[in-house]
C-alpha cells in the first residue's frame, strides 16, 4: 500500500479514536475529565505534526458535533490541532538534542496541555463573550483535563510507538 495512503487511514483511525475517547469519563476529585486529551497527545507524537494535527482537531471538533456543543467546534479543532502540532514539533525538536526518553513527552505535552488551557481562556473569553472572568471558571477544570492527558498520554506512548513500528504501520 501507498506509504502516504497509509497514513491518511492511520491518521482517519487516530481522528475516530480520539472523538471516541472524548465521551470517556474519567472522575476526579472535583468534578472529571474525559480521554480526549490523552488521544491528542498520542496523535501528534505518533503520526507528526502535519497528520497528527489534522486527527486530533478533526477527531475533538467532531466529538463536540455529538455532543452538540456546536460553538466550540471551530475553536476545539484549532485548539487540538495546534496541540498535536507542539507536541510532535517539540518532541522532535528536544530528541534531536537528547535521545528520547519519555521526559522529551512530558515537556512536549505540558507545552501543548497550557495552549489548550490558554486557548480555551481566550476563545471563551472573546469569541464566545463569556468575558474574562466567566472564561474563568473553566480554568481548574480544563487543568485537570491537562493533567489527565499528560499522565496518561506518557504511561501510553512509547508502547504505541513500539508497537506500530513493529507492525511496521508508521
Amino acid at each position: 500500500m501507498n506509504k502516504s495512503i497509509k497514513k491518511i487511514v492511520i491518521a482517519a483511525l487516530f481522528a475516530a479514536f480520539t472523538c471516541a475517547a472524548t465521551f470517556i469519563s474519567v472522575p476526579l476529585p472535583i468534578g472529571y475529565a474525559n480521554l480526549g486529551d490523552v488521544m491528542v497527545l498520542l496523535c501528534g507524537a505518533v503520526l507528526g505534526p502535519v497528520y497528527g494535527s489534522l486527527a486530533a482537531g478533526l477527531g475533538s471538533a467532531l466529538a463536540d458535533m455529538f455532543f452538540g456543543y456546536a460553538m466550540y467546534i471551530p475553536g476545539t479543532f484549532i485548539i487540538k490541532a495546534l496541540m498535536a502540532f507542539t507536541v510532535a514539533s517539540l518532541f522532535k525538536l528536544i530528541s534531536s538534542k537528547v535521545k528520547y526518553s519519555i521526559v522529551s513527552h512530558v515537556i512536549s505535552a505540558v507545552a501543548a496541555e497550557i495552549i489548550m488551557v490558554g486557548g480555551y481562556y481566550l476563545y471563551e473569553s472573546v469569541c464566545l463573550s463569556y468575558g474574562f472572568g466567566g472564561a474563568a471558571a473553566s480554568l481548574f477544570g480544563n487543568c485537570m483535563q491537562g493533567v489527565v492527558g499528560v499522565v496518561a498520554s506518557s504511561a501510553l506512548v512509547i508502547p504505541l510507538k513500539k508497537l506500530m513500528t513493529k507492525a511496521k504501520i508508521l
